[in-house]
């Protein structure tokens, strides 16, 4: 395939008008390598291991959630170097689909109402919140990930859900609006926690995201490639 047929077909699945405006930039094809695309490796993230997997498999294109390359470069240093390195010797592209992927159908947020078996949802500016047959516990058991509960929680039956890290406080109140019971997102800030109108339940960002790339590398016949965080014990 074409990678000028490939870049369309993933336009498809993910308008680029569907970005954030500080995406802008970084999303689409952000590293670009062969031109005819016959194998694609798909992640999360662009990381060191995900790169030396996809390099082996011969991957001509690696589809990932997160750029590799958030902030302009002025320099080529450190990780960078050996990213680059790897990347651009092999010949593979990078494409990225991050806020529009969010936003878009069967997204990120449509994605992980499926996992959890969400019904009767309704969109949220970014994110939903959809009626829930599960208790924390089993959250934390089909995300495989800890979960904390910051707040009175004493209902998930309304349950808002944001990918990544979502816990904004015009969010919040807007699914408080909406008649969330919770709030499920990653990576809450103090000042959030205080303010927020709703019990906060906070999963780690990887596993929020992460299904949302597997969905998608099953539902086109790529081979994903999983490396979650490494976590580390309190002592």
């Amino acid at each position: 395939m074409d990678i000028r047929e490939f870049i369309s077909g993933m336009e498809i699945v993910a308008p680029p008008g569907l970005a954030e405006e500080f995406d802008t930039a970084r999303i689409g094809l952000i590293i670009e390598g062969n031109k005819d695309i016959r194998r694609v490796a798909c992640a999360l993230d662009a990381s060191p291991g995900v790169v030396k997997e996809a390099v082996r498999q011969q991957a001509d294109m690696l589809v990932v959630h997160h750029t590799p390359i958030f902030h302009p470069v002025t320099a080529v240093r450190g990780p960078l170097v050996s990213l680059l390195r790897s990347v651009l010797a092999s010949g593979m592209n990078i494409f990225v689909m991050h806020t529009n992927f969010d936003h878009a159908p069967r997204g990120v947020n449509d994605s992980l109402a499926e996992l959890l078996g969400l019904t009767n949802t309704t969109p949220m500016t970014l994110g939903l919140v959809g009626d829930c047959q599960l208790v924390p516990d089993q959250i934390g058991k089909i995300l495989h990930s800890p979960l904390r509960i910051w707040g009175d929680l004493h209902s998930t039956r309304s349950l808002a859900v944001v990918g990544g890290s979502g816990f904004d406080i015009g969010l919040i109140q807007e699914a408080e609006r909406l008649g969330a019971d919770a709030f499920l997102s990653a990576e809450a800030k103090h000042s959030v926690i205080r303010e927020s109108p709703l019990p906060l339940i906070e999963a780690t960002h990887y596993a929020l995201e992460a299904p949302a790339m597997q969905l998608l590398s099953s539902r086109m016949g790529w081979h994903y490639i999983d490396d979650p965080p490494k976590m580390i014990a309190s002592q």
